[in-house]
């Protein structure tokens, strides 16, 4: 995504994945094709970063140290598989992952194969297929587009097996959707909870930030420069009802987790 997120090699994953576990990340997400728009990439070419890097890390993050964690016990740190080819999600399971991460939007293939493992399945939101350049769309109402979008691939997911509590839905901020209405989709995130679906939200660093702080689409800061824009964003989905963040900085992560403390109910328990 950027070069402060990249390891390079799967066993620098490994070690990587490792540092943010007993930093209090609390899920590592990691992927081996780039979400940008690019030519194809083989599945056997993924499959060849992305096992090995998954099998290290779910064997080793078992009873990991998660220093956030309120009670100082070690736990296990799940392992997410970010692709969108079934073949390589299917190896990446049996090595170890327990969630998969579709920026495709989904398939059938996918839906059957979250069906036949079990496995936790984030569906995001795209309206073609990922690494291609599509154009800002226009909607009535952004919103109520997402809502209607992900009842209807929901229950496509139900009808071919997967069960409701598997699923987690992500607006995909930046995929097909402009700077005003990725703003508008953080500003009622609330109204896609009311689906009854865990929500998961990835904005780090995203190019609307970098948009944002520069003043236009064209002008956008870098990667590098949108940590702190980052922070902001990530205290306000946690306040507008994400359940769970995709970060990579330890500064986010601070941001999240005093933004749970500052918008939790009066009289709710951790």
């Amino acid at each position: 995504m950027f070069e402060g997120a990249r390891s390079g090699t799967p066993e620098q994953a490994v070690r990587d994945g490792l540092a943010l576990a007993e930093a209090g990340f609390e899920m590592l997400d990691v992927g081996a094709v780039a979400a940008k728009a690019g030519p194809p990439v083989a599945a056997e070419q993924e499959a060849a970063a992305l096992v090995p890097a998954v099998e290290g890390l779910a064997g080793q993050s078992r009873g990991s140290f998660v220093r956030h964690n309120r009670t100082k016990e070690p736990r296990d740190v799940p392992v997410s598989a970010d692709t969108f080819s079934v073949e390589v999600a299917r190896r990446a399971l049996a090595a170890g992952a327990t969630v998969v991460n579709d920026i495709s939007g989904g398939c059938e293939e996918m839906f059957e194969l979250a069906a036949e493992t079990g496995a936790g399945y984030v569906l995001m939101h795209i309206e073609g297929p990922p690494r291609a350049d599509h154009p800002w769309r226009e909607y009535d109402d952004v919103v109520d587009h997402l809502r209607a979008w992900f009842e209807a691939r929901v229950e496509m997911a139900r009808d071919l097996g997967v069960a409701e509590e598997q699923i987690a839905i992500d607006p995909g901020l930046d995929f097909d959707l402009s700077p005003e209405q990725d703003m508008e989709i953080l500003r009622r995130l609330g109204e896609l909870r009311a689906l009854g679906l865990p929500l998961y939200v990835s904005l780090s660093r995203k190019d609307f930030i970098g948009a944002v702080l520069a003043g236009s689409w064209e002008e956008r800061l870098p990667a590098s420069e949108r940590e702190w824009g980052t922070v902001a964003a990530t205290t306000l989905a946690v306040c507008e009802g994400a359940d769970v963040l995709r970060i990579h900085d330890r500064s986010s992560l601070q941001a999240m987790h005093v933004a749970a403390e500052i918008c939790r109910p009066v009289g709710s328990v951790a």
